[in-house]
């Protein structure tokens, strides 16, 4: 009984002060930052974690944590990765005036923005919205009036994004990939040859505000520049971005997610009338060339693929495993992928479960942003495709294992996978009082 007290008393705190951090990081009445400090305006994918954390307690503002994030949306459907509200902000690099989306015809001129996106979670989180409250009308009117807004942002990437024609959406820069600086990207950024004429002068904020050792280094920071200038010199268009980029990759994470928002467009779509064939065709094509293409038996796992240089970046990480959540593997595959995340739980050397790097490649690294650490969206992702392929007990250790993380270190960015190690310390990795990381113990304390 004293047991139960505690774990009750905890979930209590954790849910307060979850709920106090959304509210804290609401700025304007409107949108929500990731983190106060660190991330100072609205970020694409974190915005559709942080929707689903206000639908606990605030379906309005859950709505308009939407609205405010499509007010970016260009004419093609795009939808980027930063939405600058406020152009009074200071201390983030790359802002407003490096992006110059105002130059460009067919982006949104209300408001400026950057010029790649991210990972489309927005549909299937307004599907699960959907699915908390199957009877309220204001989120029945919401969705259908928003419902186009997802279909044009989905035929954006077929029609920009797609040079092979086979439903695998590219990307030209990690930042879109939401894995920053994943050792995935690292041999495609050491082989981009660029000298100090390539680039502008800029300056670092990121390394300033958090830790610099577990921030991305400057020659990488170089590589990010140079890739968003080759955007800017093509406009941002996609078709002649993937005929000149060194880095055009079809990665994991992106289309699994895209896969997973795919079938919640559909689902929604033949809920409340709306023609959805086209999207069907998309993702049928998607899921097969997904399974078929990205699939490394000498792996066990599914693995991004270079475009540019027809090859796989053969590497075990954490974007293979969002496929479970949107259901491309057969069962022995997602069985295959599963055992691996019940044998890093299992280990002598103690991980928390997941990584989001191989913890036996020489790169791994437990405190370097995407080298290694935990991650809470992307432990969410898992924790619902282990569900979908019935492995609840691996579902319940990634829950418990993440809930007990934020508990006891606070509302991080990221964590330190080591149980040994994270038991020793008093705080999480990057940004604190973390907005999709308050939205995620929301999420799986209801559930």
């Amino acid at each position: 009984m004293d047991n139960l007290k505690k774990i009750t008393s905890q979930f209590s705190r954790l849910r307060k002060e979850a709920v106090q951090i959304l509210h804290d990081n609401t700025w304007e009445g409107r949108y929500t930052v990731p983190s106060s400090n660190l991330y100072p305006y609205q970020w694409n994918w974190d915005s559709g974690f942080v929707a689903l954390g206000f639908a606990h307690f605030d379906l309005k503002r859950a709505f308009l944590e939407f609205e405010s994030l499509f007010e970016g949306q260009w004419e093609n459907g795009m939808l980027p990765h930063i939405v600058f509200h406020s152009k009074k902000r200071e201390g983030y690099f790359p802002g407003p005036k490096y992006w110059q989306s105002s130059t460009i015809e067919r982006a949104n001129k209300k408001v400026e923005t950057s010029g790649i996106t991210q990972p489309p979670v927005h549909a299937f989180m307004l599907e699960r919205i959907y699915q908390m409250n199957p009877n309220n009308k204001e989120v029945k009117d919401f969705i259908k009036s928003f419902f186009p807004k997802l279909m044009k942002l989905h035929k954006y990437y077929y029609e920009h994004r797609d040079p092979e024609n086979e439903g695998l959406i590219y990307i030209y820069h990690p930042w879109a990939s939401g894995r920053d600086n994943s050792p995935l990207w690292d041999d495609l950024v050491k082989t981009i040859p660029i000298t100090k004429d390539d680039i502008p002068p800029y300056k670092r904020y990121d390394n300033l505000k958090a830790d610099p050792s577990e921030r991305p280094s400057d020659r990488d920071y170089d590589i990010y520049v140079y890739l968003m200038e080759l955007g800017k010199k093509h406009k941002y268009k996609g078709i002649e971005i993937a005929k000149e980029s060194p880095f055009v990759v079809q990665d994991t994470l992106y289309n699994a997610v895209l896969i997973k928002s795919n079938e919640a467009l559909i689902n929604l779509g033949r809920e409340f009338g709306f023609d959805v064939m086209e999207i069907e065709e998309f993702n049928a094509l998607s899921k097969k060339s997904f399974d078929e293409k990205l699939w490394l038996d000498e792996l066990g796992m599914y693995a991004p693929y270079d475009l540019r240089n027809k090859k796989h970046i053969k590497m075990k990480e954490i974007g293979s495993f969002v496929s479970l959540y949107a259901g491309i593997p057969n069962q022995e595959r997602a069985d295959q992928l599963i055992d691996y995340i019940d044998f890093l739980g299992e280990r002598e050397d103690g991980y928390r479960i997941m990584p989001s790097f191989d913890p036996d490649h020489w790169i791994f690294n437990p405190k370097k942003y995407w080298k290694g650490p935990i991650w809470p969206q992307m432990n969410w992702l898992l924790y619902q495709g282990c569900k979908n392929y019935g492995h609840h007990g691996t579902a319940n250790i990634l829950k418990w294992d993440f809930l007990e993380l934020v508990n006891n270190l606070g509302f991080h960015e990221y964590f330190d996978p080591r149980r040994a190690v994270a038991d020793t310390l008093e705080k999480g990795y990057g940004g604190d009082r973390f907005s999709w990381t308050a939205a995620v113990v929301l999420d799986l304390m209801a559930d």
